[in-house]
């Protein structure tokens, strides 16, 4: 039986797959998904799907995977979907379908514990703050527990813990065959067992690095599969140009200063003058990051000639100069202790590394590649290919499998585009020849759900906007009992809508405003779904960023996703800057072609957070009026999901009203908390 076939099988109204996944319910549009996944894998060749909420696209691609006997390669946007898919989705279809099948989770070196690096943390703990001095001894109980030395299985570790460093490696420090642990090592372990099994879950920072270094045991694995699938491929073209390029930060000199003065103290004390050449490559660090002043943090200046603008070109080279210099003085010291440790073979290669690419940024920039400096407290120099085309047509898609026949390439997600051809993610990730399948959500959104527009909202640019924005919020939260998000897209609006809810609720205290940055993301998600049960506040969670996509609260727990403005690109941004004009020396629109599908995909993706179950209820706000009076507002309106449209104030509030469980509240004067109607 061919395995389209057999698929067919499987995902039928009365097929197996129904008696052996108890909760597996047959669609249409996911059996037509994974026909067309199970041809591609059976044919060779690329299959664009942009499969809509709720289709179950995890199942049409892993079945058809499974069941074709082939190695497989998974790749996901994050950690988190990889450890999902990894544990839960890919066992429980391995034990439904009773394959011999053998996975493998494979994540970059830093999530994994480094053993030599964990005996160096406690061997430097002695004066370090006692909550560090905690989180060490945690994982020094963990690390004799651990078969992988994955850092997510340590229960309530933060993500954002200093910690975390210190007890990790990365490309620059490893000491690769020379470490003393290098047998145990867990990165090499979860390495091999990549390499033995017939399927592999990665995620696309690891995948494009790999392109980029060569360094994390892709290059074996790679050529050996014969199926390679991207999940949420919405960002693997922003995730690849990240690595696709080159940069150089002033936090990697000051730390490789660290790392070359205390190897130097430690193990060759006397034969070199350690704190002086480490002190002059500190200096040089700092006086490059001084040349571009104070800045707002994430600021990105621009980069067109010899020097950043407003950076003079002579102070600019010469203070790369000095870098070079300084680490010319620290490569002469190294090859005088080469042979004590290999630590100091390790500092040569990454002072070898380092230097090179300060000379690259004295140089022109690449053709179609783009620089700028991203400045806080400290600084990167960044240059970055404008997409990921070429790479994916020269490195990619040109590759045989280990048979000889073509390699099959998948690549899918919710949201890939507004247009039949998906040209948002085809054209810059150079797929404009694979073969497109859109496969519509089978949810009933007309009834589920309803969109929301205000007309007699200030303009985004307006300095009044931020705050009608909270009070919006702030009333209809009050009307359905918390249960919103509220997602900005500025982290400035983020702070100025928070801000005014906290201050609102903050009397009554009948509401609990969350906001981004205050927990890690996992905390203030759970603490979201939470809501009012188990005797807590209802709550608003106020976000921007990462929490647009990846954020799943079924049921009830969320029933308003309010936008505060249309997500077009920050014109002024180097990336999106030299992006358009390339379009527009093309003799295409910029507008139409670039900013217009890149606000339609983010707004989806928006969007996409308020129904996540056939059951869901909810509302859809977006404050800017532009969406409701410019032309484009329809381009805009129709990548939504079809929604009911709310074309007045007063059917919102009776849709609010049918939502909660509190009283609308419809006053028509400013009340004395400062809140006017909506």
């Amino acid at each position: 039986m061919s395995l389209v076939h057999s698929v067919e099988d499987l995902f039928g109204w009365q097929g197996r797959l129904s008696q052996y996944v108890p909760e597996f319910r047959a669609r249409e549009g996911q059996t037509r998904m994974a026909l067309q996944v199970a041809q591609t894998i059976q044919n060779g060749g690329v299959l664009v799907v942009e499969a809509g909420t709720g289709v179950g696209k995890t199942y049409s691609y892993l079945i058809p995977a499974l069941l074709s006997g082939k190695r497989v390669l998974v790749s996901t946007a994050t950690k988190n979907l990889q450890d999902q898919l990894f544990g839960r989705d890919l066992p429980l279809l391995v034990r439904a379908l009773g394959l011999p099948v053998k996975a493998a989770l494979l994540k970059g070196r830093a999530s994994y514990l480094c053993l030599h690096r964990l005996e160096l943390a406690h061997e430097s703990m002695g004066t370090a703050e006692r909550i560090l001095q905690r989180a060490l001894a945690s994982i020094e109980k963990w690390a004799h527990l651990t078969r992988t030395g994955d850092l997510a299985e340590l229960p309530g570790l933060d993500e954002r813990s200093p910690i975390i460093p210190l007890v990790t490696s990365n490309r620059e420090n490893c000491l690769g065959s020379q470490c003393p642990k290098f047998r145990a090592c867990h990165v090499n372990l979860a390495r091999r067992e990549a390499m033995a099994a017939d399927v592999v879950v990665i995620n696309h920072h690891l995948f494009f690095a790999d392109l980029a270094v060569r360094e994390s045991g892709m290059a074996e694995l790679l050529p050996s599969v014969n199926t390679v699938i991207f999940d949420e491929a919405h960002q693997i073209n922003e995730t690849g140009v990240q690595f696709l390029g080159q940069f150089v930060s002033t936090s990697q000199l000051l730390d490789y200063a660290h790392d070359f003065l205390a190897a130097g103290l430690t193990l060759a004390r006397g034969l070199s003058n350690w704190q002086e050449i480490a002190a002059v490559m500190e200096k040089a660090a700092r006086d490059l990051r001084m040349l571009a002043g104070k800045q707002f943090h994430g600021t990105k200046v621009r980069w067109t000639s010899a020097a950043p603008e407003t950076i003079h070109e002579d102070a600019w080279c010469e203070a790369l100069g000095d870098i070079e210099a300084a680490f010319g003085t620290a490569m002469a010291a190294l090859e005088l202790t080469a042979q004590v440790a290999p630590d100091f073979v390790r500092l040569a290669e990454r002072n070898r590394m380092l230097a090179a690419r300060i000379a690259a940024f004295l140089k022109p920039c690449a053709e179609g590649s783009v620089r700028w400096l991203d400045v806080g407290a400290q600084m990167r120099l960044v240059e970055s290919p404008l997409d990921i085309a070429a790479t994916v047509k020269d490195k990619l898609l040109g590759q045989s499998a280990v048979d000889g026949a073509s390699k099959s390439w998948i690549f899918t997600s919710a949201t890939l585009g507004d247009d039949a051809k998906l040209s948002w993610f085809t054209e810059p990730c150079g797929l404009t020849e694979a073969k497109i399948l859109t496969v519509e959500s089978p949810f009933d959104y007309p009834n589920q759900a309803a969109v929301y527009v205000p007309r007699d909202f200030p303009k985004p640019s307006e300095a009044t906007h931020s705050a009608r924005v909270a009070e919006l919020v702030a009333q209809a939260a009050q009307a359905i009992g918390g249960r919103t998000l509220v997602l900005t897209t500025t982290l400035r609006a983020l702070r100025s809508v928070a801000e005014a809810l906290q201050l609102h609720f903050k009397e009554s205290g009948q509401i609990e405003v969350l906001a981004q940055g205050q927990s890690p993301k996992r905390e203030l998600m759970e603490r979201f779904r939470e809501g009012n049960s188990n005797g807590r506040r209802a709550c608003v969670l106020v976000a921007s960023a990462s929490f647009w996509e990846g954020v799943d609260v079924p049921g009830d727990a969320l029933q308003l996703v309010v936008i505060d403005k249309l997500p077009f690109p920050p014109p002024n941004d180097p990336l999106v800057e030299a992006r358009s004009n390339r379009l527009e020396q093309s003799g295409r629109s910029a507008f139409r072609d670039y900013f217009l599908p890149e606000a339609a995909v983010a707004l989806k993706q928006g969007a996409g957070r308020l129904i996540r179950r056939e059951s869901d209820q909810g509302i859809l706000v977006v404050c800017d009026s532009r969406m409701a009076t410019m032309s484009y507002g329809r381009r805009l309106m129709a990548a939504l999901p079809p929604m009911r449209a709310l074309a007045t104030q007063g059917a919102f509030l009776e849709a609010l009203q049918q939502l909660g469980q509190t009283p609308v509240i419809t006053t028509t004067t400013t009340s004395t908390t400062g809140l006017i109607p909506f």
